[in-house]
């Protein structure tokens, strides 16, 4: 049996599901369809209402390689420990429920994990729409002036990050580590690669492992999604004080600030335009840059949006969930 097929080089590939049963297809069909066969994949349901199970399924009775497990959380860092408990493997892929990967990503993760040196391997998370509104946020969402920091949504070199998307890891290290903190709606993957970090291991950010992920498609779901992901971030920093950088301050201050400059503009217009004139002169350029990319006019219209969306709803969730644990800790 060659290495590649030995029981010690199987992977787990983990995948959380809850009402994907419009995407979930696509990725069972480009996880069975790698080049690396050792794969166990198990699919992790957090009680879907759609026909998820359904395709998992069918999937399961064509490919004896898939598993489907329940999460009665419904939670992803609880689906995450399920799948993590029940993995055989020698490593863990983590894969999104609306993703595609090509046919050799699972080999080449699998290549830099055995080099030794990194505590987990990630790739470029490209966002793709179906909608004109999808497709500018695809768009936003691979511009420096939308996710800041966040390389792994437009790096081209490869480098040591702090962060990466949908992480390959030794299973070991995994669990050493304890899993993903179920305490945690939202940011459980970020919070997990700090404590890695910690450990001593280092992430490696590596832009040949491309991964197709279908982004929100419309500007209020992608709202609602920065929003739980701002407020999720709160939580880490209560848990990891030290894990907070300048760049995670931005959308949380720059909320009271447009929220001030628009009551000034009620009273004193010129004044607030100018209060207002920074972050609309690099929103204005950001969007025509962001715009030139896409070829379809209806989509150009909703980029300004998606980067408001986006934004806004970071920093009015870092707010909303201060204020919603101010007033649990003030209850008796």
């Amino acid at each position: 049996m060659t290495a590649t097929g030995s029981c010690a080089d199987l992977v787990s590939v983990i995948v959380p599901a809850r009402d994907e049963e419009e995407s979930i297809d696509a990725t069972l069909t480009s996880l069975r369809r790698q080049d690396y066969p050792a794969l166990q994949i198990i699919v992790v349901d957090g009680g879907s209402t759609d026909g998820t199970v359904a395709v998992v399924e069918r999937h399961r009775a064509e490919d004896p390689r898939i598993e489907l497990l329940p999460n009665p959380r419904q939670i992803i860092p609880a689906a995450l420990n399920i799948a993590l408990a029940a993995a055989r493997g020698r490593w863990v892929v983590r894969m999104d429920a609306h993703s595609t990967v090509g046919d050799g990503y699972v080999s080449a993760a699998v290549a830099r994990l055995r080099e030794g040196r990194w505590g987990g391997v990630g790739g470029r998370k490209d966002g793709f729409g179906t909608t004109p509104a999808g497709r500018a946020i695809a768009a936003a969402l691979g511009s420096r002036f939308g996710v800041g920091g966040s390389l792994y949504h437009y790096g081209t070199t490869e480098q040591t990050v702090d962060h990466i998307p949908f992480g390959a890891y030794p299973t070991d290290l995994l669990r050493r580590l304890g899993g993903w903190d179920e305490r945690l709606v939202a940011n459980e993957d970020f919070e997990f690669d700090y404590r890695l970090r910690r450990s001593g291991a280092v992430l490696l950010f590596d832009p040949a492992l491309k991964i197709s992920w279908k982004s929100r498609q419309t500007v209020r779901s992608l709202y609602r999604q920065y929003r739980r992901y701002g407020a999720g971030k709160l939580d880490v920093a209560r848990l990891h004080p030290a894990s907070l950088r300048p760049r995670h301050l931005v959308p949380p201050l720059l909320v009271p600030y447009l929220a001030t400059a628009a009551v000034v503009a009620a009273r004193r217009p010129l004044l607030g335009c100018a209060l207002l004139a920074p972050y609309a002169a690099g929103l204005t350029a950001a969007s025509i840059g962001t715009a030139r990319t896409l070829e379809d006019p209806a989509s150009r219209v909703y980029v300004p949006a998606a980067f408001l969306a986006m934004h806004v709803g970071w920093g009015v969730g870092v707010w909303a969930q201060a204020l919603q644990l101010l007033n649990e800790s003030r209850r008796p």
